[in-house]
């Protein structure tokens, strides 16, 4: 019954404000009855919902008695030839091949070490001697031996040749000297061994053995050197670029670790396919002045492989695929002011890089093709062009 009794009142308040929404809302606050309240709410709700219903319909009608309304919106762009550039990424190691860790030739205690670490240092320049256990001394007799072998030999010569003594004489004296100087070419060669020479000019990187230690040919490594001017990288590329990946091509080489980038060139490219991965050999030359970039530094290689200098970009997101696996793009034509007739066209796609492709074939400089929306509209269907104003 209290129920009836305040909608009732709902009913006199509403009458009476002669529909005036904004004095019912306000005549409704005043009252202060919240089961008043809650009653003109239910009533706004269900004429909400009355409006949006009907306003639904009436859009839809519209749509289907305007042509204006079912015309899709897109955006265009131009094909426009530029210069496209194809890059294969890699990854390599940084080179040389004046790396190498210096051995003995000779046995005995390391008795004299010239160099130090970071040193730098000649091609032939003594590094270190080796005790070379009396060898001088013995080379020292065999010289004064030799000596006399030679003056013997050179006097039954003369005699040998005016007819004096025989020839068992002159031919005995001749292999005597022979051997004799045989000999001390090989006792010298010994000698020389115990000196420890650079083998090409670098920086002693690396001091490894300690003087007074004892020594062996083979086995116990003296010093590291290293020059860092005549550096490279070298890294692995798939068979199916042997053909792109050649001598001269340009490269830009990453080192992360340096935050550096450097301008080369593929030095060398392998001739030879490894079977274990189908890849072969390339060398990238780098030029060192600053000596910053150190052998088995790693790098990021990006290498020229292609170049095409009137090619033809557009976004691959606006490419579709029929079901023949051929690709395609709408292209306007019969353009009027801002509406036109879009057309499907079948093309040819190349390499791709980045969000761009390179189309070879079925679109041509200046060519207007479907952007925006190219998703959304069919083969022959007529469609409305958004233009923006390029900023200023």
């Amino acid at each position: 019954m209290q129920k009836i009794y305040s909608l009732l009142i709902v009913t006199i308040v509403l009458t009476s404000c002669g529909g005036d929404k904004k004095a019912s809302i306000e005549d409704i606050i005043a009252t202060d009855n919240l089961e008043q309240i809650r009653q003109y709410k239910t009533q706004l709700d269900s004429e909400q919902q009355t409006i949006t219903s009907q306003l639904k319909r009436l859009e839809a009608k519209i749509k289907e008695l305007d042509p204006q309304e079912k015309i899709p919106l897109i955006t265009t762009i131009e094909a426009k030839e530029a210069v496209f550039m194809h890059f294969l990424e890699l990854q390599g190691n940084v080179s040389t091949k004046e790396n190498i860790l210096i051995y003995p030739e000779f046995s005995g205690v390391l008795s004299t070490v010239y160099v130090k670490e970071g040193q730098r240092v000649s091609k032939g320049q003594v590094l270190a001697r080796i005790d070379d256990g009396g060898l001088n001394q013995q080379l020292a007799q065999l010289k004064i031996q030799t000596a006399l072998a030679k003056t013997t030999f050179e006097r039954q010569e003369r005699l040998w040749n005016q007819n004096i003594g025989s020839e068992i004489q002159y031919l005995q004296s001749k292999a005597t000297y022979e051997a004799q100087e045989q000999a001390v070419n090989q006792l010298q060669n010994q000698v020389l061994k115990t000196v420890v020479r650079a083998p090409f000019t670098g920086t002693i990187d690396d001091v490894i053995t300690e003087q007074g230690s004892v020594v062996a040919p083979g086995s116990t490594p003296l010093f590291r050197i290293v020059n860092l001017q005549n550096m490279y990288i070298e890294t692995d590329v798939p068979e199916r670029y042997i053909s792109d990946v050649v001598a001269g091509k340009d490269v830009l080489v990453n080192f992360t670790v340096l935050n550096i980038q450097v301008d080369a060139k593929v030095r060398q490219a392998g001739n030879f396919i490894n079977p274990a991965n189908r890849t072969f050999k390339i060398q990238v030359g780098l030029d060192n002045k600053d000596k910053s970039i150190k052998p088995n530094l790693t790098a990021k290689l990006k290498i020229n492989d292609y170049t095409n200098d009137k090619a033809i970009l557009i976004p691959q997101s606006i490419i579709s695929e029929n079901a023949k696996g051929e690709q395609y793009v709408y292209t306007i034509s019969d353009k009027s002011e801002n509406k036109g007739v879009v057309n499907r066209v079948i093309i040819e796609t190349g390499k791709t890089q980045g969000d761009n492709i390179e189309v070879l074939s079925g679109i041509k400089d200046g060519t207007e093709i479907v952007n925006e929306g190219a998703r959304s509209v069919k083969d022959g269907q007529e469609v409305k062009i958004i233009e923006f104003e390029a900023s200023k």
